[in-house]
Order: structure tokens, then C-alpha cells, then sequence
């Protein structure tokens, strides 16, 4: 059920985001525990936020500067913690986390630059950050 969940609201988002006018900034949050908080910024043009938390006790940061920047969060479970700050263009960051006492945090500058994560199990923590041009970043933990 949550994969469909999250597929259908993908979709319902990228469809919003195209009947946007060209230079709007957007955000998605959908918070159903409690407890929950997301907060965020967005300075530029054309950067996205989506955020979705199901458990309670999540916190979810997300930060953009510049244009075309992307960042999504994710978060099942309780008390995790997520951060992704992005300065630039073009830059994507994610962060899916299942289980509860995760913290993970996505920094990026520059230009066309991707850091991705997934955390499962407990007390899982990341930190992933990187400057420049067309940088990858990736990590998958279990935890326990």
C-alpha cells in the first residue's frame, strides 16, 4: 500500500509541478503521524521539495538556492531525522528512511550534482556532502 501511495503522489506532483508557471518555486509536504515537522526554504527558480513522513516524531529540513534544484525526503517510522541543503543548479538530493532513529544529511553545491540515500533498521546516521560539478553520491545502510 505505501509503495502505490508514494507512486500516485509522485505522479500527482509531477503533474503539478508542470502546470506551474515557469519560474515558481514548489513544495509537497504530507505529515500523518504525529509530532511530525517539516520545514524548508527556497530562493531561485523552478526548485522542487517534496516531504512525506508517516510515523510521528520526524523532522525534515530541506534548503535550495539557485535553479532547477530538487529535494525529497521520505521517512517511515519515528523520531528520524533528515536535512538536505543544495546551492547551485541542477542538483538533486533524496533521503528514504525506514525504521526509526535515523538522522542523515545531504549537502551539495555547484552544478548538476546527485546524492541519493536510503537508511533501514535503527539509529542509522549519514552525512554526505560534495561541491563542484556533476558529482555522485550514493550510500545504503542497515542498522541495528
Amino acid at each position: 500500500m505505501p509503495t502505490k501511495f508514494l507512486i500516485t503522489g509522485a505522479l500527482a506532483a509531477i503533474l503539478g509541478f508542470t502546470s506551474l508557471p515557469a519560474s515558481a518555486n514548489s513544495v509537497w509536504i504530507e505529515q500523518y503521524g504525529h509530532a511530525n515537522g517539516a520545514g524548508g526554504h527556497q530562493g531561485g527558480a523552478r526548485n522542487e521539495i517534496g516531504v512525506y513522513q508517516n510515523g510521528w516524531r520526524n523532522n525534515a529540513i530541506a534548503r535550495q538556492h539557485g535553479r532547477q534544484n530538487v529535494g525529497a525526503i521520505g521517512q517511515q517510522g519515528r523520531k528520524n531525522r533528515a536535512e538536505t541543503h543544495q546551492r547551485g543548479r541542477h542538483n538533486a538530493a533524496g533521503i528514504a528512511q525506514f525504521g526509526y532513529g535515523h538522522d542523515a544529511k545531504l549537502n551539495q553545491r555547484g552544478e548538476g550534482n546527485i546524492a541519493a540515500g536510503v537508511q533501514v533498521g535503527k539509529n542509522c546516521d549519514a552525512n554526505a556532502s560534495q561541491s563542484g560539478r556533476g558529482n555522485v553520491a550514493a550510500f545504503v545502510q542497515t542498522c541495528r
